[in-house]
């Protein structure tokens, strides 16, 4: 018997949104059996595939009111729609949120960048990829529309397991609203792939801000470690009112190994995982500690 390696997703009907409104009354339209499509960089393969077999795709790319990076007082708001790479090249995110410029250069290749969106990545909360877990790093809101209303929900609570998020089957992420990095911060972005473009088998992001010569505030946060990306609270604590030592980073270092639990799979093993990952975190704060001390002179 010969297999066909054609892969061509189950028929659906098609429908194209030209406004927020039009697109969630399309959602609650579809019973539960709808999803949105704009960059379509995870959803046509998972459609192709057949592993997800929705009766209806709502086409949300017209809807300009989407797309966009601005400024709004102490925050830095993004339109779901909004591609990667805009992000990647934005002057506002280069300026206020450095860190997040240098992850998205690690986010797949440049065509996905050019399609991608932040609100699909968010939404789709693959357990690697590097969006979710700034997101996380950074307090991130997201706004959230539906049939039925707004809604506003934190990052931190955004992201229930793999591939699972907190929407309902009429929901639809509008935008992001990011808090602006405060003055003296510096930020680390570590990550490391099998092949530059490929999913991360671990990766870490810090920020530090220093006051006095002493952290002050400080955030580490991972991806590739587990189901959803995380925080790792202790060590955060740990550096607060201290400043940066090597015998600190190596008490760093054993607290984030003892907080994380990695699965092993085809990709790398549960210790190594876990070793990489606490080995990226220490580079990540001593690169946020080197940033801090420059802005600070």
């Amino acid at each position: 018997m010969r297999l066909s390696t054609v892969m061509k997703p189950a028929a659906f009907d098609y429908v194209i949104a030209d406004s927020i409104d039009m697109a969630v009354a399309s959602l609650a339209d579809g019973g539960g059996d709808a999803k949105i499509i704009a960059g379509g960089q995870s959803l046509v393969p998972m459609l192709n595939f057949r592993l997800i077999r929705p009766s209806v795709l709502i086409d949300i790319n017209r809807i300009g009111d989407l797309a966009f990076i601005e400024e709004a007082g102490k925050k830095i708001c993004v339109g779901a729609l909004t591609r990667h790479y805009q992000i990647e090249t934005s002057p506002v995110i280069a300026r206020h949120l450095p860190v997040l410029a240098s992850a998205m250069t690690h986010v797949a290749h440049l065509a996905i960048r050019n399609r991608g969106t932040i609100g699909g990545s968010l939404s789709h909360a693959d357990p690697a990829a590097e969006l979710p877990m700034m997101a996380l790093l950074l307090d991130a809101e997201l706004h959230i529309a539906s049939a039925s209303g707004k809604r506003t929900i934190a990052a931190r609570d955004f992201f229930v397991g793999a591939l699972t998020v907190d929407l309902a089957r009429d929901d639809i992420v509008t935008e992001i609203a990011l808090p602006k990095l405060p003055p003296k911060t510096g930020w680390g972005f570590e990550e490391v792939a099998r092949r530059s473009g490929d999913f991360a088998l671990a990766a870490a992001a810090a920020t530090l801000t220093l006051s006095a010569g002493v952290i002050s505030q400080a955030r580490i946060a991972l991806t590739g470690v587990g189901p959803t990306p995380v925080r790792v609270a202790e060590a955060e604590a740990l550096l607060v009112g201290q400043a940066l030592e090597p015998g600190l980073i190596d008490r760093i270092i054993d607290v984030v190994r003892a907080a994380i639990e990695p699965e092993t799979d085809l990709h790398a093993s549960s210790d190594y995982r876990r070793h990489l990952a606490s080995v990226l975190v220490g580079r990540a704060v001593s690169a946020a500690w080197r940033r801090a001390n420059e802005s600070a002179t």
